[in-house]
């Protein structure tokens, strides 16, 4: 069961999960404005409302969690968004990412590939709120050709390989921010898609993500 209601002490956690995440080097008031405003306890089961604001990953059902908000701070900054653009998210899970990035104003096509958590998303009330969000229950890997060419994509999964579609997807110009590494460990890069089509990669620290898998499981 999830929690609808956001209380002073909910909010005053949340304040002080953001001011711990400032305190880690997360420097874009926009990220940091963002995070503020989304109840992140409404994305989880109400048994951890008294642990939602802690800067943990959370299991969310069918092996999945919800990221730690450090890290979803961390890979928000890296892709620079700016209003309107539009951004692909790989791996909607909670749909906590997704949120925060429209709080932040952009267009959201996020892409989940199991049934039961895209269907649980789709009976989420708080996620009608934002208008210019969309999921869709698919394979990460195939994208979504038909709303492209995408200002940025977000993948929060860790790839094993940079995808090819993915990349195809992404405008001139564009950005990829993506955890690569098929260990235990991923190194978070950004790729930046040139003008000529050629790729600027740029390398940044290390998280632990669960894997990107191909195929959609019902």
């Amino acid at each position: 069961m999830r929690l609808t209601e956001d209380t002073y002490n909910h909010q005053g956690l949340r304040r002080q999960l953001v001011q711990s995440i400032h305190a880690k080097g997360i420097t874009d008031d926009r990220v940091l404005d963002a995070m503020l405003a989304v109840p992140r306890h409404f994305f989880l089961d109400s048994a951890f409302d008294k642990r939602a604001y802690e800067d943990k990953a959370f299991p969310i059902g069918e092996g999945q969690t919800i990221s730690q908000p450090y890290t979803v701070a961390y890979q928000s900054q890296l892709l620079e968004v700016k209003p309107f653009m539009k951004v692909l998210e790989i791996g909607t899970g909670s749909a906590y990412q997704a949120v925060v990035l429209a709080e932040m104003g952009v267009q959201v096509f996020t892409i989940e590939r199991q049934r039961k958590l895209f269907d649980n998303n789709k009976k989420f009330d708080f996620l009608k709120k934002y208008k210019f969000l969309k999921t869709f229950y698919g394979d990460g890997y195939d994208g979504l050709p038909t709303y492209g060419p995408f200002d940025r994509v977000i993948i929060t999964a860790a790839a094993p390989e940079i995808p090819q579609k993915l990349i195809e997807q992404l405008k001139p110009g564009g950005m990829m921010v993506i955890p690569l590494g098929a260990g235990d460990l991923q190194q978070m890069m950004r790729i930046t898609k040139l003008e000529n089509g050629s790729l600027k990669e740029e390398v940044f620290d290390y998280f632990s993500f669960v894997p990107m898998i191909y195929g959609k499981n019902n």
